[in-house]
């Protein structure tokens, strides 16, 4: 349903090389809303992995979400949550119409949100308007809608950093446990197929290559091309490392053996030189055998 990184392709608020062409109509690519995936299994109930800022203009671009009986009914059934960054949970807002939905957490995102944030009491007016369900570290889940109906879809998470928003206080921290902060999610289907959900990846280690290796289509971190990008595009700033996002020139050269996957970067930063398709850095990823998510893409395991 969306494919960027925060603030979108054109940013707002940017002019850097990239959002002044493609605002001018010059550009060689495609604009972009901000990362968002919807997964089903019999296109009846849908979970969101996530609810970006951009959701409910990447709904009505979704015919498969639109309602369908009664006056007020969604085919979102549920939302499971990877972290609690902004860019990852305002859309929960935009869900706050009294539709019954089962969010899928951590306890410490929950406990963020829930505790820390009055705003989210919105999806608590009514009693079952929203059903929290606790996600473990590595175990498998079914995803149910609010009634407890199975979808059929089996998901696992994986901790993929330990750190927590900026706006979550230093105090708050404390409490929670830093494995909890930034998850992956690895969704199977009734088919025994796989795909991988890694937005936010700060390293690659053994064991999260194996978890790639094992699946079907790797919807990766394309965030930054190099560790530098935004130094030297701003001039300051932090690296994609620090940002918690491993380089695209680096999981280039890192997953060059891996071959099951169908492999595909989102969450792609306006700075990103391979979202021009006249770019080098595009056809260097096209020549590696992956592709860069655009808006609108659908997948069936």
């Amino acid at each position: 349903m969306g494919s960027a990184a925060g603030g979108a392709f054109p940013q707002w608020n940017c002019a850097c090389e990239n959002c002044r062409a493609v605002r001018a109509g010059k550009f060689r690519g495609k604009a972009r809303t901000q990362t968002q995936v919807a997964v089903s299994k019999d296109n009846a109930s849908w979970f969101l992995l996530g609810a970006s800022p951009d959701l409910r203009a990447q709904i009505e671009a979704t015919p498969e979400l639109y309602p369908r009986e009664g006056l007020r009914q969604s085919p979102i059934a549920g939302v499971v949550l990877a972290n609690a960054d902004l860019d990852h949970v305002l859309g929960l807002l935009l869900l706050r119409e009294l539709q019954p939905l089962r969010v899928y957490a951590t306890a410490s995102v929950r406990r963020i949100l829930k505790e820390d944030n009055s705003f989210f009491r919105m999806l608590e007016r009514i009693p079952g308007q929203s059903v929290w369900d606790e996600i473990q570290l590595d175990s498998q889940f079914h995803l149910r809608d609010a009634g407890g109906k199975d979808s059929g879809l089996v998901c696992q998470a994986v901790s993929l950093g330990e750190h927590f928003p900026a706006y979550v206080a230093p105090e708050r921290q404390a409490q929670l446990t830093p494995k909890e902060a930034s998850l992956g999610f690895v969704i199977e289907s009734h088919s025994g197929k796989k795909m991988s959900y890694m937005p936010a990846v700060p390293e690659l280690d053994d064991g999260l290559l194996q978890q790639i290796d094992g699946c079907d289509i790797l919807l990766f971190d394309g965030t930054f091309w190099s560790d530098d990008e935004l130094i030297r595009v701003q001039g300051a700033g932090q690296t994609a490392r620090e940002m918690g996002h491993v380089p695209v020139s680096e999981t280039l050269s890192r997953l060059a053996e891996v071959r099951r996957p169908r492999k595909i970067f989102l969450h792609i930063n306006n700075t990103n030189p391979m979202l021009d398709e006249a770019s080098p850095q595009y056809r260097q990823v096209r020549g590696a055998g992956w592709e860069a998510a655009e808006d609108g893409w659908e997948f069936e395991l």
